[in-house]
């Protein structure tokens, strides 16, 4: 087996810059008692300035006072490292987010489908790029090793056993990952090397460290199977981000949405899955509460929110066409109070069939789909604007045809009854044809119904060629040709 480690140096910072809409402006996590405030994490232009981690609070204003100060949420990190477990799932399905800062993921069986590593690499990088993680991977014959390598050099790559036992020999202690302060005590004692460490008696580790100490050697060599926390992906998705401002226009949520919708398409793809219903949930301030049909439980000690349903007709997984559905039901949406937060709901995942399509398609390129089009005016004009055309067995053609649901697909594959040719467009009622020059084309159709429900019909229905060289649909009382009443035009 093979394993890659992705070292997550500023999960935390990231997490935040990523739905920044400016993340070159100087930004600082902010942590500790309220007495001892300091800086957790810090920015590339908040670093160019002289901000450091571990600064004191007072010290950062007075070297930059227009600074932006958020607090740092353990938690949040702890979320965000789940997703981007999830992130990885899609590419391997043994993933492991157990240590804090890392995801590790075996590879091997995944060449066959990514190609070989520096491939693979290249395109994990890419993906982490677009989702807005700086990142360090390293790739190593057991996981701990993998792990150990991503700390110490981006992209280092070992595949041989015995290539990885020479390269963690060198490893000094203090770096090797060791359980508690075992790194540190060790380099006190003149322990400077990974493998001056391998080399002294285990009896005496045994003593002086525990059983951890030797537990973690063994692994780290792959001498001991090393039993991971493998990440299993919720079956739901639950996604949030807090504003740093009270909004109160439908423009200025199309950001933290868009963050929002490319999450849920990565969690939908690493879970092969796709989604047909979810709830875009404005948060708003608790003393902005107003009555609401749609109010639950869980809300009436929590603040105000306005919940924005989006439902598909079809399962959906693609990013761009998810936020451009979720736009144009937001933009409907009423906003009674400034908007504090934007969360995204989606509990219902069902399985995700693409489209077929051709080999050789010759839709044109700025062509849509039919799927999505309908997905956009039921978006744009609302659900009951949008409707089939369905056959019904009734002769007469004012009464041939009913509407139908989008989705009443049963309805719409049954077949018409047999009849002959009729026109594509038919008259709201019939008017009067007169023209001295018309030539039947072929007739008559005899149409006798309707006498079960007072609206008795017996017509003679024939196509017509007028003197422009139209063909007419008109009909006349049964055994005359005269008088014709004009109902629909052939193309």
């Amino acid at each position: 087996m093979l394993w890659a480690c992705i070292a997550l140096p500023r999960l935390a910072l990231d997490a935040v810059l990523r739905r920044t809409p400016d993340p070159s402006r100087p930004l600082a996590l902010v942590s500790g008692p309220a007495q001892l405030r300091h800086l957790h994490a810090v920015n590339a232009s908040a670093a160019a300035a002289g901000l450091k981690s571990g600064m004191r609070l007072s010290a950062a204003h007075a070297l930059l006072s227009d600074v932006a100060m958020v607090e740092h949420d353990p938690a949040s990190e702890a979320r965000w490292q789940r997703f981007l477990a999830a992130w990885a799932y899609r590419h391997s399905s043994q993933v492991s987010a157990q240590w804090p800062g890392a995801i590790v993921l075996e590879v091997r069986a995944s060449f066959r489908l990514f190609g070989p590593w520096p491939r693979f690499e290249a395109r994990l990088r890419e993906e982490l790029d677009g989702l807005g993680f700086s990142h360090r991977i390293a790739l190593a014959p057991t996981p701990r090793a993998a792990r150990v390598f991503a700390g110490l050099r981006d992209g280092f790559a070992v595949t041989s056993a015995e290539a990885m036992r020479e390269a963690l020999a060198r490893v000094p202690v203090r770096r090797a990952a060791l359980p508690d302060d075992a790194g540190e005590r060790l380099h006190r004692m003149g322990v400077r090397t990974f493998g001056a460490l391998k080399a002294m008696p285990r009896d005496g580790l045994r003593r002086r460290f525990g059983i951890a100490l030797l537990d973690h050697i063994d692994r780290l060599h792959g001498d001991a199977d090393d039993p991971l926390e493998c990440y299993a992906p919720p079956d739901h998705f639950d996604g949030r981000i807090e504003l740093g401002f009270e909004v109160e226009s439908h423009q200025a949520l199309l950001f933290p949405l868009r963050r929002l919708i490319a999450d849920l398409a990565t969690y939908l793809s690493a879970r092969d899955g796709g989604v047909q219903r979810f709830t875009l949930r404005l948060e708003h301030e608790a003393r902005h509460a107003l009555p609401s049909h749609e109010a639950d439980r869980e809300q009436e000690a929590g603040p105000a929110h306005t919940d924005v349903p989006v439902g598909l007709l079809a399962a959906e997984r693609d990013a761009a066409v998810l936020f451009d559905l979720t736009r144009n039901r937001l933009e409907q949406a009423a906003l009674p109070a400034p908007v504090i937060a934007v969360r995204l709901l989606a509990r219902e995942l069902p399985p995700f069939v693409p489209a077929a399509r051709d080999l050789f398609d010759t839709r044109p390129a700025q062509a849509v789909p039919w799927p999505q089009l309908r997905e956009r005016l039921r978006a744009r004009l609302g659900d009951e604007a949008v409707h089939r055309v369905a056959p019904s067995g009734d002769p007469r053609p004012e009464r041939a045809w009913r509407r139908a649901g989008v989705d009443d697909d049963a309805a719409c594959a049954a077949p018409a009854p047999p009849r002959p040719p009729r026109p594509a467009w038919l008259l709201p009622r019939p008017v009067p044809l007169r023209d001295p020059r018309l030539r039947i084309v072929s007739g008559p159709e005899r149409l006798e119904s309707g006498w079960w429900d007072g609206d008795d019909a017996r017509r003679d229905y024939y196509v017509l060629e007028t003197s422009r060289g139209q063909r007419a649909w008109a009909f006349a009382p049964p055994g005359v040709q005269g008088d014709w009443m004009l109902h629909g035009w052939f193309a």
